[in-house]
C-alpha cells in the first residue's frame, strides 16, 4: 500500500523538479510559448501514463526526453511550424541572464527556421549538452545521424544574418 502512495508522489516530485527543463527544451524545439506548454504538458501526460517504466529506467530524464522528442515529431507532422514570440520564457529563474537578451531572441528565431531533425540535434547536443549517443537515444537514430543533423544545423545557424553579426561582433569587440 505504501508503494501505491509513493508512485504518485514520486511522479509529482519528478515533474515539479523537471518542469523548468521541460519548458525550456520544449520552447527551443517548438519556438512558440503556447506550443511549448502543449508539448511539455503532453510529455508530462505520457510520462504519467508510463511512470512505472520511467521510475525503473536507469535515467528518468533520458526516458522523458525521448518521450518529448517523439511527441514533438508527432506534433510537427500534424501542423505547420509555429510562429515565434519575441520573448523566451525565463524558466531557469533570475540567474539566467540571457533570458531577456536580443542575442537569445535571434538565436531562438534561427533555431525555429531549421528543419525539425536539425533543430532537435542542435538543441540536444549544444543546449542540453548531451553526448552524441545520448542525443541519438533521444532522437531514435544513429550517432552518425545526430552528428550530421547537428553539423548541418550549426552550418545554417552560422549563415543566419543576425547570428553572423553577433559572432563577428564577439570576435572583434570581445564582449557580447
Amino acid at each position: 500500500m505504501g508503494d501505491k502512495q509513493s508512485g504518485p508522489n514520486d511522479f509529482r516530485a519528478f515533474i515539479v523538479g523537471a518542469w523548468p527543463w521541460l519548458m525550456r527544451t520544449a520552447y527551443l524545439l517548438t519556438g512558440d510559448q503556447h506550443a511549448a506548454e502543449d508539448l511539455a504538458q503532453s510529455t508530462a501526460e505520457r510520462t504519467c501514463a508510463a511512470w512505472s517504466k520511467v521510475r525503473r529506467a536507469d535515467d528518468a530524464h533520458s526516458y522523458v526526453r525521448r518521450i518529448m522528442i517523439n511527441q514533438h515529431a508527432r506534433g510537427f507532422r500534424r501542423r505547420t511550424p509555429e510562429v515565434l514570440v519575441d520573448a523566451v520564457p525565463d524558466a531557469a529563474g533570475p540567474e539566467d541572464g540571457y533570458a531577456r537578451s536580443d542575442q537569445r531572441r535571434v538565436l531562438v528565431a534561427a533555431l525555429a527556421a531549421l528543419p525539425p531533425r536539425q533543430r532537435e540535434a542542435v538543441v540536444l547536443r549544444h543546449w542540453e549538452d548531451l553526448t552524441d549517443s545520448q542525443a541519438a537515444a533521444a532522437m531514435g537514430c544513429s550517432t552518425g545521424a545526430v552528428r550530421s543533423h547537428a553539423a548541418k544545423g550549426i552550418a545554417k545557424l552560422r549563415e543566419t544574418a543576425g547570428l553572423k553579426e553577433l559572432t563577428d561582433m564577439t570576435r572583434v569587440g570581445g564582449a557580447v
